[in-house]
């Protein structure tokens, strides 16, 4: 069975040595940096690799090359401190992301490097890749489709030993190319799982880090993967947004109706209907049930731009028009660029072993995903191979060092209640809540000028944040683009679909 493990995680996505314990020595250098280019940047950058140990407890074990791009700074006259950057995830590269950060982070990219360094177990850092969703049909396939074999051929082809790669071992390696590009101190910028990191890193190394930057935070307080309820509040927010905007109540009137009858439908049973491909213009089968259904609707309410298209979505589907839909999921065709096996190898580790029975159920009660994310985890954690974090990964962080929180207020799998988490314990901190800004503030032109001045000034309480009340608030599609879909006639239910 080929398995598209996108569509399975997609719901569960949020990227000095004596205080790690741990001493390294290896008899070969253990950095070699060189001028090279990389995918989408025309200028040349610099691309790395570290060296270090796969089990820091190992001195003689098996080593482990961490990759890493940096993006020179334009202007290095002011000798400003670089800014390292985490990712999200869990399971994002850094450096292959190195194209959209080097154009959204440019404004800090003037006067700073920016670091970029795979996670171990993602990138050219021993990735742990199951398969590659091209292999996988995602207009045929459902969620159901997926099995324990499945993971367990997953596993069979990871490399690697797994209790080795975790968060804390990731934080080790990344200070450890601090220490070897010659910088006694870095920011950091952490979003979603990279806020995690962050944290992490904050409690371990917290004399390397002169400031931090936390977006749409994952405290270690709050397990990840609890996201029906954030999703549920996402999703209404969303509702209301378009009923209060005259053009989308206008057509869209019955919104929320219209989702509650369609959810019903697809929950009863799936449909099949054949489509033009998205792509390519021949026919194919397209097999929609709920959770998939729900699934591709919660993606898009990860950013502003997206969720523009959910309304027309959710009444195209409940008209019989399900092109839109499987148009959407032919964007994501390729994959999200999540390492998988390094994804679930945290995910069923460091958070799901947290998360308590009545935890789940409280998550759960809600009339968006109920409990669709933790039901499909729990299936691959229960044959994941088990590793204990440390005693001290959970410890609460409360490390003396300026930072920055930023929350969007329509996040739906990092609401502000986790950014106040961290807040409250963090003694230099402040936290910005964006009213028009989904996951990830920085993805603004607003976010990244408060970053810059944060990263100038290292005065959390005293920023300009005057430009996020310049954010537009929510906008909606509220017609096919140009003819791209054609319009089905309103009916019941569509008469071409084999249920």
């Amino acid at each position: 069975m080929k398995i598209n493990w996108k569509a399975l995680f997609s719901v569960s996505l949020l990227l000095a040595l004596s205080n790690s314990g741990f001493a390294v020595e290896i008899e070969k250098p253990q950095l070699l940096l060189k001028s090279c280019h990389v995918k989408g940047i025309r200028q040349q950058v610099q691309c790395g690799s570290y060296t270090t140990l796969e089990n820091y407890a190992k001195p003689e074990g098996t080593t482990l090359n961490i990759n890493f791009v940096v993006l020179p700074a334009i202007d290095k006259s002011q000798d400003k401190l670089p800014l390292m950057f985490l990712a999200g995830g869990p399971g994002q590269a850094a450096a292959e992301l190195s194209a959209h950060i080097y154009r959204g982070f440019n404004e800090i990219r003037k006067t700073r490097d920016l670091i970029l360094i795979d996670q171990r177990g993602t990138g050219k850092s021993n990735p742990l890749q199951c398969e590659d969703s091209l292999e996988v049909n995602p207009y045929t396939s459902l969620p159901e489709d997926f099995s324990v074999a499945d993971i367990e051929q997953c596993l069979e082809k990871l490399n690697g030993d797994l209790s080795q790669y975790n968060s804390e071992n990731a934080i080790r390696d990344f200070d450890a190319v601090r220490a070897a590009l010659g910088h006694k101190q870095v920011h950091i910028y952490g979003g979603s799982y990279g806020t995690r990191a962050g944290l992490v890193y904050m409690r371990m190394f917290p004399e390397s880090l002169k400031s931090v930057v936390l977006d749409s935070v994952g405290p270690i307080e709050v397990p990840i993967g609890l996201f029906g309820k954030s999703a549920e509040q996402s999703f209404k927010k969303l509702i209301d947004n378009c009923q209060n905007e005259p053009s989308c109540a206008a057509e869209y009137p019955a919104l929320l109706t219209e989702f509650n009858a369609i959810t019903d439908k697809l929950s009863k049973a799936p449909v099949s209907v054949e489509i033009a491909h998205p792509r390519l213009g021949t026919n194919t089968v397209f097999n929609i049930n709920n959770d998939k259904f729900i699934s591709s609707l919660q993606m898009q309410l990860y950013s502003m731009e997206t969720r523009g298209l959910v309304p027309l979505l959710i009444h195209q589907a409940y008209i019989g028009n399900y092109k839109p839909l499987a148009g959407l999921i032919a964007q994501s065709e390729g994959g999200m660029g999540v390492y998988v096996g390094l994804h679930f190898n945290i995910v069923c580790n460091e958070d799901f072993p947290k998360i308590s029975t009545n935890m789940k159920a409280t998550d759960a009660d809600n009339d968006f995903a109920q409990g669709m994310s933790l039901e499909m985890v729990a299936k691959v954690c229960s044959v994941w191979p088990k590793y204990q974090p440390s005693d001290d990964f959970y410890q609460t962080v409360d490390a003396d060092i300026p930072t920055l929180i930023m929350s969007g207020e329509l996040d739906p799998v990092t609401p502000a209640s986790n950014g106040e988490k961290s807040h409250e314990n963090l003694p230099n901190s402040h936290h910005i809540i964006s009213k028009n800004n989904a996951h990830i503030v920085a993805s603004t032109v607003c976010g990244i000028q408060i970053v810059n001045e944060f990263l100038t000034q290292q005065t959390p309480k005293e920023l300009d944040e005057s430009c996020l009340e310049e954010i537009p608030d929510e906008s909606f599609m509220v017609g096919l683009n140009g003819g791209a879909f054609p319009e089905v006639k309103p009916h019941a239910m569509p008469t071409t679909a084999k249920e």
